[in-house]
């Protein structure tokens, strides 16, 4: 799978690391950058369906930023019907990070505001530096935010909280983020990347099947009354009953060995 000059992507043992390569410019989301994250992530999921990636890491070049917001420069003369489409691009790569049949994780390393924020929340979990900073800043532009950012970060820490944030346009660090539930965990700098990758190759190393579908249920029954989410896990609980992964998980389990599951 091939990155461009704005995106680097590597393949480490089935994890897919995607890294925002503009450093210079905190690694600011500009129309290149999006049109080539969807790319990157059609790819990905092609390859999650035939089974060559198993999880996906998204990080931000350099140590200042993680992704410092859309850039400002090219979004002020923007029109209506332009911001329109920006907006919805940068919704369509949120789509395409959250609907991925693979676990995603934002490392996080230092700034993440604005597109950033959002393009975090994206993805299924997010691990951050201790320098990391998070915010939602837009309306101190006089715009709102445009990549997802009000209805993901309500669903991630609450209505009242995602409300102060977005309104106040408040940057909070990474231990408050960690705090509210916005991220998972905070390690040391030097520490994040790796160990963002190795939780990702522990899932991995799970049935994959069964890890999209507990993703799947888990985002979907999110919406649903108790009740229709509970009958939605017992359906996909059943399904996985017919599957090679399962009889694969189950016998090595009882053979006291390692499983080896093909996706099937």
């Amino acid at each position: 799978m091939l990155g461009t000059d704005t995106l680097l992507v590597t393949d480490d043992a089935g994890v897919l690391v995607v890294t925002i390569n503009r450093p210079k410019a905190l690694n600011a989301l500009n129309q290149a950058v999006i049109a080539g994250l969807q790319h990157v992530l059609d790819e990905a999921a092609e390859a999650a369906r035939a089974g060559r990636v198993r999880a996906l890491v998204l990080t931000g070049a350099g140590e200042k930023a993680f992704v410092a917001g859309a850039d400002i420069a090219a979004m002020a003369d923007m029109s209506v019907g332009t911001a329109r489409e920006f907006a919805r691009s940068g919704h369509a790569v949120g789509d395409a990070l959250a609907s991925l049949p693979i676990p995603t994780i934002a490392a996080v390393n230092g700034f993440a505001l604005g597109g950033g924020c959002e393009l975090a929340l994206a993805c299924d979990f997010i691990y951050a530096a201790e320098n990391a900073k998070f915010g939602q800043p837009e309306v101190k532009l006089g715009v709102i935010p445009g990549f997802g950012g009000t209805q993901r970060l309500a669903r991630r820490v609450g209505l009242a909280r995602a409300i102060e944030l977005c309104l106040t346009g408040d940057t909070i660090d990474a231990t408050e983020a960690t705090r509210i539930g916005l991220a998972n965990r905070v390690l040391p700098a030097a520490e994040l990347l790796p160990a963002t990758i190795a939780t990702a190759r522990k899932i991995a190393e799970m049935g994959p099947v069964a890890v999209a579908e507990a993703k799947r249920v888990l985002y979907a029954g999110a919406g649903l009354p108790l009740s229709q989410a509970n009958a939605l896990e017992v359906e996909a609980f059943a399904g996985l009953f017919d599957t090679a992964d399962q009889k694969e998980g189950m016998a090595a389990f009882l053979g006291k060995r390692k499983p080896e599951f093909k996706g099937q």
